[in-house]
């Protein structure tokens, strides 16, 4: 591959692009109307503009991007992630246009984008599951006899969802008929397809996924485990790898199970298994994504791989150049999304013009953001400003260091989720590791954020008094007493 499109904006075709320029392949930008002087556009040795800012007239629209390729000479398309980039049909049309789409083929996104095709697909290998029907269903009177049966809690899931849509809990029959058509409704409404199913509620999840990694012979590894159980709204906002509270042995029996899981779909390129984790640390099957995840740089800190890179090289047909056993997990690292969201406004997002914005640096801290000082958030895309990650040798370090960063990191104009990342890595279940899914619902309040800031701004104004306080004393001048010697002198 000589030239490659990246089918995508921001922060994430940016961190495409410089993978792309280290590999010596020359790259192309596509964007909108309101992404004209974004960085990733100046990045890029080319650039199209696809349409206005609806992404529906830009980023998603497959085939002004398959003509842009045609015209430009184009290799292959990254899609990243979002977008297009778990579209089968897209693929196919990529490859039909004789171009190389940098990802899983089309069929195995589409085994893998139907949750209850994904449980079918993974079923014969044995790997734990959680209890339920896996198949969709929309009688409520059969509804009622699957939840007596597995009990209650349980839990509504849309088929094709994603992000909390289509998902209900149940903790009772008598509400079971109306939160299943609530379900229904939002699933066709997001995703086109109405399927839900059923499964047992776990009520204290927590959210365990593993990277794998496959060539096009056969030859599949997983990249270790992220912790991604700080979430709100269903959506993740802190990531971890590798997980507190995983050992040598669930880490290997979770990795072999993803690596199957992979397999059972002829899977290549860079994929994520996800798995639901219980109190007792039994993990079940719940999906995979098959694309580059938002989380993937906790990945890359910890075993040292570039995934892009992996990803390019795989497409243009090279096997992995190592083993199972050739992988280490180096140190600890930890991600925040910096989002444009209030966190004292249930995180809505903050939408307004980035006024001041500087960002932390030194060893061990990454910042992939797609912003510069002055830009405007647009209100039509994901309101991301960045992924601010740190590494360092161990767990506690690596948090010390990430709040710091969160500290160094100046962003005036817009509100962001940083002061919840604050609040997150001080907090005693946070560093304890013991926590799940529920932690928002659990600990955190914008009361209990704004306390915290309070009490926070309060001992620093008695640090910086006692400070003062110190200069002073050190500044004093010295009080002009007569010596023993000029009193000799005197006599």
């Amino acid at each position: 591959m000589k030239k490659i499109l990246v089918a995508n904006r921001g922060e994430i075709a940016l961190r495409i692009m410089r993978s792309i320029k280290k590999m010596g392949i020359r790259s192309v930008a596509v964007y909108s109307e309101a992404d004209r002087n974004s960085p990733h556009v100046a990045f890029a040795d080319e650039a199209v503009c696809l349409g206005p800012a609806p992404s529906n007239q830009s980023y998603l629209n497959g085939e002004k991007i398959i003509q842009a390729c045609k015209e430009l000479g184009v290799d292959g398309i990254h899609p990243g992630y979002g977008f297009l980039s778990e579209n089968a049909f897209f693929a196919e049309q990529v490859e039909a246009a004789g171009i190389i789409f940098i990802g899983p083929s089309a069929d195995a996104m589409r085994v893998m984008g139907s949750k209850l095709a994904a449980k079918e697909c993974v079923k014969q290998y044995n790997i734990p599951m959680v209890p339920g029907i896996d198949k969709a269903i929309e009688d409520v009177t059969m509804a009622k006899k699957i939840a007596k049966e597995i009990g209650y809690p349980i839990l509504i899931k849309a088929s094709a969802g994603g992000g909390g849509k289509g998902m209900r809990v149940v903790d009772k029959e008598e509400d079971l008929a109306e939160q299943m058509e609530r379900a229904i409704s939002e699933a066709k409404s997001s995703f086109g397809d109405g399927s839900v199913f059923i499964e047992k509620y776990v009520t204290s999840p927590r959210h365990i996924e593993i990277q794998v990694l496959a060539d096009n012979f056969g030859n599949t590894v997983h990249l270790f485990e992220r912790e991604c159980s700080i979430q709100r709204r269903h959506q993740k906002v802190v990531e971890e790898s590798p997980s507190a509270v995983v050992s040598e042995e669930m880490r290997r029996k979770m990795g072999e199970a993803a690596v199957m899981v992979a397999r059972s779909c002829n899977y290549t390129s860079t994929g994520t298994v996800e798995f639901l984790v219980d109190d007792k640390l039994n993990f079940y099957f719940l999906e995979m994504n098959t694309r580059l995840q938002v989380e993937h740089p906790v990945t890359e800190m910890i075993t040292g791989l570039d995934l892009v890179e992996q990803q390019i090289r795989i497409a243009r047909g090279e096997r992995l150049a190592f083993t199972q056993e050739d992988l280490k997990i180096n140190g600890h690292a930890i991600e925040l999304r910096v989002y444009a969201e209030d966190p004292l406004n249930n995180f809505l997002p903050s939408i307004g013009t980035l006024e001041k914005y500087i960002k932390p640096e030194g060893e061990g801290i990454r910042v992939d953001d797609g912003y510069e000082q002055g830009m405007a958030i647009p209100i039509y895309y994901d309101p991301m400003i960045a992924k601010l990650a740190t590494h360092d040798k161990d767990r506690i370090s690596a948090i010390q260091k990430m709040k710091q960063a969160i500290l160094d990191y100046k962003i005036e104009g817009v509100s962001t989720t940083m002061p919840f990342g604050t609040f997150v890595f001080n907090h005693e279940a946070f560093l304890s590791g013991h926590f799940d899914t529920h932690f928002v619902k659990n600990y955190y309040s914008p009361e209990k954020l704004l306390a915290k800031q309070e009490e926070d701004a309060r001992i620093a104004a008695i640090v910086a008094l006692r400070y003062y306080l110190e200069d002073q004393k050190k500044l004093s001048p010295v009080e002009n007493k007569t010596t023993s010697w000029k009193r000799r002198l005197a006599h």
